[in-house]
């Protein structure tokens, strides 16, 4: 009886296939996470080839393999497998492949990119027919440029691939199996740009209401663009800090399911959407009006500066939050032309730090649960929780006291009717300042206090039983 002919060795490409993102790209953003300035040095890299741009990326950026989003059914396959040769083929450079095979020890050999050549397309397939000759491998990819290995290889896995690819695939190798992308990217996308987080922009509307002109269609047309700004504007931020801030993310209870920690998104597409929305919001705030435009420019590099640094730093990080929703109501007053109050600053200041630092006592909560004891990426431990709290707790008190010492002013006066009816606000802050701490405390509590006052029943009542009473004070 003939000998039945040996299992072809299975070569399994790494990025957009056995992981669900792409080496290359999320490298880049942890070196400019590192330094921005980085970004003058990647032309100078490209011009020597894409191979010796992947090596001195791989060297100046870690990426951890342990916290990488992986392709659960290339896994499984990879495990379903023992028999045959595994091997490593990728495109990346030698640092990140060698990283990511040692840390799953399932693979018997790595092919990868080395600083000269760059192990992909036509330069794989020849690679790959060298090493096991034609019809020689089975190969597990997921893009066009895979088509170049298929045509010499014995049979095909197509991974995270339109039906375009698959169809393609067969008509150059016999594909045993089609695995298309989990879930769906129009609803990642939604997820990703946090329409949800638009709801800290209504912030903008607040001069409008301060100053009564609740009837001005001219200024409340100004005012709805200048939420549409800021809502682009830091719809973008969101992405580029996402993209920043991948290995933290996944190292959180839940900021690990966001679309680009998880691999639902493409770092490379995030890269293109990102300055996309940030230019359309400063189009729209530009036509809306200079001044406006200076206050979304100030927002924007606070922005950067806390995506990139201030967020590391403790307190000052807090103190950024507080100013870029501060930030929003000096540009709804911008935008609509208004000055501002000092008092409306001063209870802003306050409150806004009290909310950064519940975010934060939050975030150190969930640590406790999770039996850790420091913020990666966040210069917290778990130690600090009584600190925050207590730093926390009086910002809101104080800021409850603001409104108090407002409400007997003389601008109070001037612009309310019946200005002791505002005194029905004071103790509604101070239940909703008081309960939404003792949430946080019991650890129910929302990533984002904005977030769980808007889903909260108890919160919105608050809500119109204010804007009544402020109705009928003026």
């Amino acid at each position: 009886m003939a000998d039945e002919p040996a299992p072809a060795p299975l070569c399994v490409d790494l990025d957009g296939t056995l992981l669900r993102t792409d080496a290359l790209y999320e490298t880049v953003m942890v070196l400019l996470a590192r330094n921005p300035l980085y970004l003058f040095l990647l032309p100078f890299w490209l011009l020597q080839g894409k191979a010796f741009l992947k090596k001195k990326i791989a060297e100046r950026a870690h990426l951890d393999p342990a916290l990488l989003p992986y392709d659960s059914r290339v896994l499984q396959l990879l495990h379903e497998t023992p028999a045959r040769p595994r091997v490593l083929c990728t495109a990346s450079d030698a640092i990140i492949a060698k990283s990511v095979a040692a840390h799953l020890g399932c693979f018997e050999e790595t092919l990868s990119s080395n600083g000269e050549l760059n192990l992909s397309g036509h330069r794989k397939a020849a690679a790959l027919v060298e090493r096991f000759g034609n019809r020689g491998f089975d190969y597990v990819g997921n893009g066009f440029i895979d088509l170049q290995v298929w045509a010499h290889a014995r049979g095909a896995w197509v991974v995270n691939a339109s039906q375009g690819l698959a169809r393609a695939a067969e008509k150059v190798t016999h594909v045993r199996a089609t695995w298309p992308p989990p879930g769906s990217r129009v609803r990642a996308w939604l997820k990703a740009i946090r329409l949800h987080q638009w709801l800290k922009n209504i912030l903008v509307f607040v001069p409008l209401l301060a100053s009564h002109q609740f009837f001005d269609i001219a200024v409340i047309a100004k005012s709805v663009l200048a939420f549409v700004a800021f809502g682009l504007c830091a719809s973008g931020t969101y992405l580029l800090n996402d993209m920043l801030d991948l290995a933290s993310d996944r190292a959180h209870h839940s900021k690990r399911r966001r679309p680009f920690a998880a691999g639902d998104l493409p770092v490379l597409h995030g890269m293109a959407v990102a300055p996309a929305l940030t230019l359309l919001g400063f189009a729209i705030a530009i036509f809306c009006n200079p001044l406006f435009a200076l206050v979304l420019a100030l927002y924007y590099l606070t922005t950067l500066a806390y995506s990139f640094r201030l967020k590391r730093i403790v307190m000052v990080d807090v103190i950024t939050l507080a100013a870029l929703y501060t930030i929003r109501i000096i540009g709804g007053a911008a935008a609509i032309e208004t000055a501002l109050s000092f008092w409306l600053l001063a209870f802003s200041m306050f409150m806004f730090l009290s909310l950064a630092m519940l975010k934060r006592y939050t975030e150190l909560v969930a640590m406790r649960r999770d039996g850790r004891s420091h913020a990666k990426g966040r210069d917290y431990s778990v130690d600090d929780l009584s600190l925050v709290q207590s730093l926390g707790g009086a910002c809101g008190y104080i800021a409850v006291l603001v409104a108090c010492l407002y409400i007997n002013s003389e601008t109070s006066a001037e612009l309310y009717r019946r200005p002791e009816l505002l005194w029905l606000l004071c103790p509604m802050l101070l239940y909703w300042v008081s309960r939404a701490w003792l949430m946080a405390h019991r650890g129910k509590m929302h990533d984002d206090p904005l977030v769980f006052a808007a889903r909260d029943r108890i919160s919105l009542v608050l809500l119109g039983l204010a804007a009544i009473a402020a109705y009928l004070a003026i």
